[in-house]
């Protein structure tokens, strides 16, 4: 059997839901628009899920979609078996197909295919008995344009009774909560756990994933599954980079340790399933290395407890009803909240920026809301431009560019009110991409202050010097910095540091 957007039509030819397939018509996607429910399947038992297949616009502008379209963390999934007023399955789309932040990324494992980036496949198994209703729910202010999709199923004429159905459900905590392991699932009942997607957003410098995942099996106070690393246990070892294997990758890693990083990873337990008779509790710790101004003793090691950003799906099969209590909170929540202090867009101080002679104008480009400033210097030592910035009050922030890389860019190096700062950016890149380039930790006086970047060369493979800046960006430190004050009286003109 077959649930699909397919186009159908009534007798008297115009679109009706239970009417007859249109040969005539390509006219197979729907549009869900702000704050609507689409059903996507609703079925009579028994039978079983074997495949779902989706696809939509991103949120970029196209010309379908003027202003842009959700992305897949504002699209909410819920699967409700047997009428059930509780859904077995509840996760944002992208999470549930381990792209998370909303942003889109191939996964090619066995259980979940994003192919392109685009064509959301999952091919988990799930019985149903009585009923079952899968829907998407759309808590974003702009439409689901251009929804696609295929929901393939066997119809049975029983199920055993010991048939355990799948669960999935999403949690987050923003921050993880300081003294005790991240949850990631808690149940009671009979079944075997399958899967975890894990999203961090890195709130310190350096590397978040030291700490152990932790399963306590059948009410053990002690965990008899114990890992050795958050790298270890996604099946990637001295760290995580971008991959995708058929149980196990990392669809999305930006930058290695800085303040504000994002990671996302999936594991597949399909050959190696956790197995519970009577209650299952899968924690994870989130210890890692820290900055010395954020340690009691001004050092850095790899044993500290970080307050990162989490958020989860746990994936598992299990009789009887669950007990988990999580519920995926609205749309608006799942985002991460703002960490910057204080953004300044080039583009929109385009008039006001002091430069070097050349081109200088604003560009719009897909990854960027507010446009950048494109720079094309007429010479190296023309390479200049000078950004102001305002502090409001004295506290510990981390200055640091967004900016873009291409293959006709140069070399920078910055300096805030005439003290170098940082080391050498070199903007060349295979591609046009985006790039944050950090470069101090500090407490600045409360006022104006001035970056400058300056030309420095280029990149032998580049073909220009041209520059490229979307915005400069005071970043928020962890409160624990302004309460240990390691570095609230010591001069960052006389030592400029960078912590990473």
């Amino acid at each position: 059997m077959r649930a699909t957007s397919a186009h159908r039509i009534g007798e008297d030819g115009k679109y009706d839901p239970e009417g007859e397939f249109d040969p005539n018509s390509n006219w197979d996607n729907k549009k869900l628009e702000p704050g609507k429910t689409r059903v996507l399947m609703e079925a009579n038992g028994p039978g079983v899920v074997t495949h779902i297949w989706m696809t939509f616009l991103g949120p970029e502008k196209h010309n379908w979609a003027k202003d842009g379209s959700a992305n897949h963390q504002e699209m909410l999934l819920r699967i409700y078996y047997d009428g059930s007023d509780r859904p077995g399955v509840e996760a944002p789309v992208g999470d549930f197909f381990a792209n998370c932040f909303g942003k889109r990324s191939e996964v090619i494992s066995v259980p979940v295919v994003v192919e392109d980036a685009d064509s959301y496949n999952c091919f988990w198994h799930m019985p149903f008995r009585k009923s079952i209703r899968i829907e998407v729910v759309n808590q974003s202010e702009k439409p689901v344009s251009l929804l696609y999709y295929n929901i393939d199923w066997i119809k049975k004429n029983s199920l055993a009774e010991d048939v355990p159905y799948f669960y999935a459900q999403y949690k987050q905590e923003y921050p993880v909560k300081q003294g005790s392991d991240y949850v990631i699932l808690e149940t009671e009942g009979k079944g075997h756990y399958v899967g975890t997607v894990l999203a961090v957003r890195s709130r310190s410098p350096s590397w978040f994933g030291e700490g152990d995942e932790k399963v306590y099996i059948d009410g053990e106070e002690k965990p008899s599954i114990w890992g050795t690393g958050t790298e270890d246990y996604f099946l990637s070892a001295w760290g995580l980079k971008t991959t995708s294997t058929p149980y196990f990758g990392t669809p999305y890693f930006d930058q290695w340790g800085i303040v504000g990083g994002h990671t996302s990873a999936y594991r597949w337990h399909v050959n190696d399933p956790w197995v519970f008779n009577h209650s299952i509790k899968v924690t994870i710790e989130h210890f890692g290395w820290m900055s010395p101004d954020e340690n009691p003793k001004y050092e850095s090691n790899s044993w500290n407890e970080r307050q990162d950003d989490y958020s989860s799906v746990a994936f598992w099969y299990q009789t009887g009803t669950p007990t988990f209590k999580a519920r995926a909170p609205h749309a608006k929540e799942r985002a991460l909240p703002s960490i910057e202090r204080e953004t300044v867009y080039a583009a929109a101080k385009l008039d006001s920026l002091k430069h070097g002679k050349g081109e200088f104008r604003k560009q719009d480009l897909n990854n960027y809301p507010e446009g950048h400033v494109l720079f094309k210097p007429e010479s190296q030592d023309e390479g200049w431009i000078e950004i102001p910035f305002t502090v409001e009050e004295r506290e510990p922030l981390r200055l640091l560019i967004n900016a873009t890389r291409a293959e006709d860019y140069g070399k920078y190096r910055a300096t805030l009110d005439g003290v170098p700062i940082g080391g050498t950016m070199d903007f060349y890149h295979d591609g046009i991409d985006q790039w944050e380039y950090h470069l101090l930790d500090f407490w600045p006086e409360p006022g104006q202050h001035v970056l400058r970047l300056q030309c420095v060369g280029k990149s032998p493979k580049s073909s220009g010097n041209f520059l490229g800046v979307e915005s400069v960006r005071l970043r928020e430190r962890r409160p624990r910095v302004l309460e240990m004050a390691h570095d609230k009286d010591k001069d960052w003109k006389e030592d400029p540091k960078l912590y990473n």
